[in-house]
């Protein structure tokens, strides 16, 4: 049996239907994802149970035991000679998925530190597979799995693999951002065509033209802000961030009353024009305060996420001038 189906396509393994009768003694010891090995209280429930028990999966290539170690102990126990066993074939590192997922599925549970361990190991062994997919194998939270990457990766594939085989990139907001570049400079393409360049989807790649059209930036806010918490992805604002953990929050207002008196702005055209805008894109506290009990319930999430672009792009803006003022500085 091919396990081609959406939740076990990824494992890369073919698990025949055929069971054969193999001696106990030409079986070896499971890679197995129990960091404590196997139950032995277990191993005597199985021992007396009278009817039949499932065959046990090995690997035919090494005649390791995939899934079956607490009936092979039992078999054992028992004075048994020989087992029914399926074969699997398949890579090795592919095999301790199947192991893993075997196990999360039926039969003894895995405690959460075997689950995490294993996760930990198929981060090593499968950088590329995405924290959902990883989460559907070892029976974790996705969000548990991000933490152990967090923790334990070095480097990020620029694509993750998700439950559904399907390749996305982990940089979504860059993604959209090339997929933008691309628009503009084949119009004529297709958006499949886009698509395939960008490495995103046909869809993304279509909203990604409708928000062009519009004006608007290829990428939404919510992204823009995951992409600030994203390690390896765009440069965050170090020099913002030592600012603001240690107090250091500037007074826009007082800045601001300083920059219009100042006889370089007021004095010239270019001056003038930046005084304006920084005059219309200033805001405090005492500002939105007033505003904030009476915004429409319906506005609050655009409102609040054109906060986060807004807050992003002025972020990017102080980083690129505090270089500069420490470039010239020099």
């Amino acid at each position: 049996m091919s396990l081609e189906n959406p939740r076990h396509h990824q494992l890369g393994v073919i698990v025949h239907d055929d069971a054969v009768t193999v001696p106990v003694g030409l079986l070896r010891h499971a890679d197995s994802p129990r960091l404590d090995g196997e139950n032995h209280d277990h191993v005597r429930a199985l021992a007396e149970t009278t009817g039949a028990l499932p065959p046990i999966l090995v690997h035919r290539a090494t005649m390791r035991v995939i899934d079956g170690m607490h009936r092979l102990r039992a078999a054992i126990l028992t004075g048994r000679q020989h087992i029914p066993v399926r074969y699997v074939d398949g890579a090795e590192a592919d095999i301790f998925l199947a192991a893993v997922r075997a196990n999360v599925e039926h039969g003894l549970p895995l405690s959460l530190a075997d689950r995490e361990a294993a996760a930990t190991r198929i981060l090593t062994t499968h950088p590329q597979w995405s924290d959902r997919a990883i989460a559907e194998t070892t029976g974790l939270a996705s969000t548990t799995v991000g933490r152990i990457r967090q923790r334990t990766a070095t480097t990020q594939p620029a694509s993750r693999i998700g439950k559904d085989g399907r390749a996305r990139p982990v940089n979504a907001a860059a993604a959209r951002r090339h997929a933008g570049r691309l628009i503009e400079e084949q119009p004529h393409a297709s958006l499949r065509d886009i698509a395939e360049q960008a490495g995103i989807s046909p869809a993304t790649a279509k909203d990604v033209r409708d928000r062009l059209q519009r004006g608007d930036s290829p990428v939404p806010a919510k992204l823009t802000l995951a992409e600030t918490r994203t390690p390896g992805t765009h440069p965050q604002t170090p020099t913002v961030t030592r600012l603001l953990r240690r107090g250091r929050i500037p007074d826009p207002d007082q800045i601001l009353r300083k920059l219009l008196r100042d006889p370089s702005l007021k004095l010239t055209d270019n001056g003038r024009l930046l005084l304006r805008w920084l005059s219309t894109h200033t805001v405090n506290s005492h500002e939105w305060e007033r505003l904030e009990d009476e915004l429409p319930t319906h506005c609050v999430s655009l409102v609040a996420d054109l906060a986060v672009g807004l807050a992003y792009e002025w972020a990017r803006l102080a980083e690129t001038l505090k270089s500069r003022d420490q470039r010239e500085m020099a």
